[in-house]
Parts: C-alpha cells; sequence; structure tokens
C-alpha cells in the first residue's frame, strides 16, 4: 500500500516542479516567443534564402548573390529609388509642418468646438488606404475630376493629374499629406498640452512674444515627438505602396514606381520571388540606415 500511494504523489511533485517561481516568466511569455518564431522569424529567414535562389517549387536552384548583383545594375530599382526619395524629400516636411501648425490652431483656448475640429482633423486616417486611394483617382481625373472643376473657376486649363509625370507626383503627395497629416497633428496636439503652462506665463511677464515663445519654449519641448513622427513618417514614406499602385500604377513611365510597388510587381506580376526577396532586404537596409542617421542627427 505504501508503495502504490507514493508513486502518483512523486509525479504530482514532478508536474508541480515545472511550475516554479523561477519558470513562470518564461512560461508567460512563451506563447508570445513562439508566435514570434513561427509568423516574424521564421518568414525573416525564409526570405533570406529565397532572395539568394532563383526560379519557383521545385525548380529553385541556389545562385548566391546574383540577385543582389543584378539589383545593383537594375535601373529601374534605382528610378523606384529616387521616385521614392523624392517624395520623400518633398512630401513629408510638407505633412509635419501642416501638422504642426494644425496642431497649434486646435491647442488654441479661444477655438469653439475644439473637439468637433480635432475629430474633422483626425478622420481622413481612419478612412482604408485603398478607398481614399479611389476617391482621390475620381477627384483627379482630367475631364471630370472634382479639382480640375474647382480650378476651372479660377480660370486655370485641365491639369492631367494621373497622365503626367509631374503632376502624378505632385497627386501622390497631395493624397499622403491628407491622410496623414491629421494624425500627426494629433500627435502633436498631445504634446502641446503635455507643456506646462508656467513656462508661457513665465515667458509672457519676461516680455516674450509669440514667435520668441514657439521657438524658445514649444519647439524645445516638442523636440522628442518631432523626432518620432520625422522617423515614422521618413520608414512610412520609403515604404510607400497603396497610393501609387492604386492612382498610378507606377506610371506614367515610372515616374511614381517605388521601391514597394517595384517589390510587389517582381513577386507577384512576374513571379520572380528571389529577386523580389533581394529588393526587400535592400528596403529594409535602406530603412534601417535612414533611421539610425536621423535619431543620431536629431540628438545632436
Amino acid at each position: 500500500m505504501t508503495l502504490t500511494l507514493s508513486r502518483p504523489r512523486e509525479r504530482a511533485r514532478t508536474r508541480r516542479s515545472y511550475v516554479t517561481r523561477r519558470n513562470i516568466p518564461y512560461l508567460l511569455i512563451m506563447p508570445a516567443l513562439l508566435g514570434f518564431l513561427v509568423f516574424k522569424a521564421y518568414p525573416i529567414l525564409a526570405a533570406m534564402y529565397i532572395s539568394l535562389t532563383t526560379g519557383a517549387g521545385a525548380a529553385r536552384s541556389f545562385v548566391g548573390l546574383d540577385n543582389y548583383v543584378r539589383l545593383v545594375n537594375d535601373p529601374l530599382f534605382w528610378t523606384s529609388l529616387w521616385n521614392t526619395g523624392l517624395i520623400l524629400v518633398v512630401q513629408v516636411p510638407i505633412m509635419l509642418l501642416l501638422a504642426l501648425l494644425l496642431a497649434l490652431g486646435l491647442n488654441s483656448p479661444s477655438l469653439r468646438l475644439r473637439g468637433l475640429w480635432r475629430l474633422g482633423v483626425f478622420m481622413p486616417s481612419l478612412t482604408g488606404l485603398v478607398a481614399y486611394g479611389v476617391m482621390f483617382s475620381v477627384i483627379l481625373r482630367k475631364d471630370s475630376g472634382l479639382l480640375n472643376w474647382m480650378l476651372s473657376l479660377f480660370g486655370v486649363t485641365p491639369i492631367d493629374w494621373l497622365g503626367s509625370p509631374f503632376w502624378a507626383r505632385i497627386a501622390i503627395v497631395i493624397a499622403l499629406t491628407w491622410h496623414y497629416t491629421g494624425y500627426n497633428a494629433v500627435i502633436y496636439l498631445a504634446g502641446l498640452q503635455s507643456i506646462p503652462k508656467e513656462l508661457y506665463e513665465a515667458a509672457m511677464v519676461d516680455g516674450a512674444g509669440a514667435v520668441r515663445r514657439f521657438w524658445s519654449i514649444t519647439v524645445p519641448q516638442l523636440r522628442p515627438i518631432l523626432a518620432l513622427t520625422i522617423v515614422l513618417s521618413t520608414i512610412g514614406t520609403l515604404q510607400l505602396f497603396d497610393e501609387p499602385f492604386v492612382l498610378t500604377g507606377g506610371g506614367p513611365d515610372n515616374s511614381t514606381l517605388t521601391i514597394s510597388l517595384y517589390l510587389y510587381q517582381n513577386g507577384f506580376r512576374y513571379f520572380d520571388f528571389g529577386y523580389a526577396a533581394a529588393i526587400a532586404y535592400a528596403l529594409t537596409l535602406i530603412v534601417a540606415v535612414f533611421g539610425i542617421a536621423q535619431m543620431r542627427l536629431q540628438k545632436k
């Protein structure tokens, strides 16, 4: 009887030994860790291997760094990189400046119905990417678009927003600015509301004007938030895909072809997954370099 009773007790003690105060944190993070390994780490490593191969399925063969050599010598890749950089340099400063001005206006104590205005500013960012892309494709039509109709009231001839290389880039900038300005304005508004009012009151007592208070108090206090929005906007623009895909398809004449769109075309139009994976890793490297450089410059 003693032997038969001791065995279940020993097994129960063995089972309970795995659940200790020391092991509980590891057991709690195990589901998240498994999810990361399956849905993040494995696809990253698989994409790295695919970037070193060519072909598909059983016909896939290892080619080493040939896809990366092809990438360096591919004029379309450099065209997509130039287009992405051009949109980045033009659109991000305009968007963040407008967002800051909107945040300053929404934070004004003399503004009535502030909640309604804040909701209206933030609403565009809630619109789906494809939905608002289709909406802008209708607005920017040359013959029957709303924007050209409004410009015609001032005697402006119709502009081929989506058919001209120059104006197609401007159309992408307009769409991006409309969609993301309110999102950044809300972030700036939260930062403005966290600045102590005593700083402004002390500056007013010392005779500082509105411009002086802005540069001496508002901008320094918002510096971490400004850095955050600059980095996030830069990374988002480098990964730009939805707007050129819906509005222009990368045209006309590849004038709005971005890196992400070029990646998509190689992977899902031409089924050249090895080369598409190489483009993806090149884009990852570019995003990492831009992010690190921006953070270091802003710290200085």
